[in-house]
């Protein structure tokens, strides 16, 4: 039969790490729409700079 002081540790880094990778999810989801974000600004700024370019002949 095994200890309850390991059983209780086991018990709590069972709990944290499930905690852990919820807040890993939240950061991989805001790490998403902040490249979507960033990839339609750099996408929007080439398109304008072409523009720009191409108005000036």
């Amino acid at each position: 039969m095994m200890r309850p002081a390991l059983v209780y540790t086991l018990l709590a880094m069972f709990l944290v790490s499930l905690s852990s990778c919820e807040v890993i999810g939240g950061i991989f989801k805001a790490g998403v729409w902040t490249g979507i974000l960033v990839v339609a600004v750099v996408v929007g700024l080439l398109i304008w700079l072409i523009a720009k370019m191409g108005g000036k002949k």
